[in-house]
C-alpha cells in the first residue's frame, strides 16, 4: 500500500519521561500490526481496500431512499456512534431527503413519541447488531415493526427495513428472513467498535450523501504510515500510544481528553470515548476517556483541567477556523468597548481559543498533544477514525490487555435477560 500524507498533523509534548524508551517499546506493536494486515489475521486492516461491500451499501440505500420520509438506524454503543459522528459532517439545516436520525439509548417515553410522530408509510429502519442478539435493537425493532403493522403496513413491511447483522442465525437476522427485508452482512472479524468503515457507518454515510469512498481512502491514507515501513516515531497511532503509556508508566494518567474544536467533531468524542474505554478497561487497567467541545468546555471543565490533579493527557483536536463565519462590524463592537472583537469573523475567537486552552495547559505543565486537520471533511475523518482504532490497538499491546473483547459487560446483559423473564 502506497504511503501517502496525511490529511492531519501531529505534534507530542516534549520531555515526557519514559517516551523514548516506550517508543522503542510499541515498535513491536507496529510490526504486529503489518504482519496481521500481511497474513489477513486482523479484518479491520483491510476493511479500507474493499469496494464491494459499498456497491451492496449503496444498493440499499438507493432502495431505502424510494418514497422515503425519513430513515430511523436502530442501533446502540458501536453499532450507532460510527454512524452518528459521520452524521455531524452533514451540513448544519441541510434539506437532503430522506431525513436520517438514530436511535441509540432506548428510552420508552422518547421512542414511543417518535413512533407516533413518524409517518409510517414513508420510513424506513435500518437495524444493526453485529450479534443479532442485543436486546436494544431488538426491542426496537419489533417495536417498529409492530407499529407498522398496527397501521396497516404489514403487507409491505419488507420494504420497510433494511438489517446489518453478521452473516450466521441470529434473532435479527431471523427477524429479516421472517419479513423477506434487505440484510447487509457485519463483518465477524470486526468488533462493533471498530465497523464505523464497514456497512454499520457506509450504510449510513450514503443516505446521508457523504462519500463513503473518501472516508476509507481516509483510512487508508493513516493505515499506510504504519504499513510503509516507517519508524514508530513517524507513525502517529504509535507515538500517540507511547506517550499515553509513558505517561502511565510515570503515574501521570488516570484521565485522557479528546478536546475537538468543531461542532462537526461532536460525536466523535463520545465514539473515541467508547473505543478507548471498552477495548482498555480491563484487568484492574485503564485511563477514563473524557470527551470535551471547544469552547463550551472551557466553561465547564476547563477549571478542573488547569488547577485539579495533574493525572491527564490532553488531545486537542483542531481545524483551520481564522476567517470563517460572521464577521463582527467595527462600528458596533467599537460602540461596546469591544475593540478586541472588532473586525473579527467567529472563527477567528475559535481559533484563538484553541491556541490559549492549549498554551494555557502546557504552562501549567499538563501534557498537551496537537493535532491539526486543516479541513474537516470525509477524508479527514475516516483518517482520524483509523488513526484512533490503530491508536487504542498498540495501546492494549502495551498495557497487555486483548483490545478487541469487553468480557466484563456480559454479566449485566445475563442479569437483565433473568429480570426480564420474572428472575429474583
Amino acid at each position: 500500500m502506497r504511503s501517502e500524507s496525511l490529511p492531519f498533523t501531529v505534534s507530542v509534548p516534549s520531555g515526557v519521561e519514559q517516551f523514548d524508551a516506550t517508543l522503542v517499546e510499541v515498535s513491536n506493536g507496529v510490526s504486529w500490526l503489518r504482519e496481521a494486515y500481511e497474513t489477513n489475521t486482523l479484518e479491520l486492516l483491510r476493511i479500507p481496500e474493499r469496494r464491494d461491500d459499498l456497491a451492496k451499501a449503496q444498493e440499499a440505500a438507493e432502495a431505502l431512499s424510494k418514497n422515503t420520509s425519513v430513515v430511523a438506524v436502530l442501533g446502540i454503543g458501536g453499532s450507532s456512534l460510527g454512524g452518528q459522528a459521520l452524521a455531524d459532517l452533514v451540513p448544519f439545516g441541510s434539506a437532503r431527503a430522506p431525513k436520517v436520525i438514530f436511535f441509540d439509548n432506548i428510552d420508552p417515553v422518547t421512542f414511543d413519541a417518535a413512533l407516533k410522530s413518524l409517518d409510517l408509510r414513508t420510513a424506513r429502519f435500518v437495524a444493526i447488531s453485529k450479534s443479532g442478539g442485543t436486546a436494544e435493537p431488538l426491542m426496537q425493532t419489533l417495536a417498529a415493526a409492530d407499529a407498522i403493522d398496527k397501521a396497516g403496513g404489514g403487507k409491505y413491511i419488507k420494504y420497510h427495513f433494511t438489517v446489518v447483522t453478521e452473516p450466521k442465525p441470529n434473532p435479527l437476522r431471523a427477524f429479516a428472513e421472517s419479513i423477506g427485508c434487505a440484510v447487509l452482512d457485519h463483518p465477524t472479524g470486526v468488533g462493533g467498535r471498530y465497523s464505523v468503515l464497514t456497512a454499520v457507518g457506509m450504510l449510513p454515510a450514503l443516505l446521508m450523501g457523504l462519500d463513503a469512498e473518501a472516508l476509507r481512502k481516509g483510512a487508508s491514507d493513516t493505515l499506510a504510515t504504519v504499513l510503509s515501513g516507517a519508524d514508530a516515531k513517524n507513525v502517529p497511532a504509535a507515538t500517540g500510544a507511547a506517550l499515553h503509556h509513558a505517561l502511565a508508566r510515570a503515574g501521570r494518567l488516570r484521565e485522557t481528553v479528546l478536546w475537538s474544536y468543531a461542532d462537526r467533531l461532536k460525536t466523535f468524542g463520545p465514539w473515541w470515548r467508547q473505543l478507548w474505554a471498552e477495548s482498555l478497561g480491563k484487568d484492574g487497567k485503564g485511563t477514563t476517556p473524557v470527551a470535551a467541545l471547544g469552547p463550551v468546555d472551557q466553561h465547564s471543565q476547563l477549571q478542573l483541567f488547569l488547577d485539579g490533579p495533574d493525572d491527564a493527557l490532553y488531545t486537542m483536536l483542531s481545524t483551520d477556523t481564522a476567517g470563517i463565519g460572521p464577521e463582527i462590524p467595527l462600528s458596533r463592537a467599537d460602540a461596546l468597548g469591544l475593540s478586541y472583537l472588532s473586525g473579527k469573523t467567529m472563527g477567528d475567537l475559535v481559533a484563538a481559543e484553541a491556541r490559549a486552552t492549549a498554551e494555557t495547559l502546557a504552562k501549567r505543565g499538563r501534557p498537551v498533544r496537537r493535532i491539526h486537520a486543516p479541513k474537516l471533511d470525509e477524508r479527514t475523518l475516516g483518517a482520524l477514525m483509523m488513526h484512533f482504532m490503530l491508536e487504542t490497538i498498540l495501546m492494549g499491546r502495551l498495557m497487555g490487555v486483548d483490545p478487541f473483547d469487553q468480557p466484563a459487560v456480559e454479566e449485566g446483559k445475563v442479569l437483565a435477560r433473568k429480570y426480564l423473564a420474572g428472575g429474583a
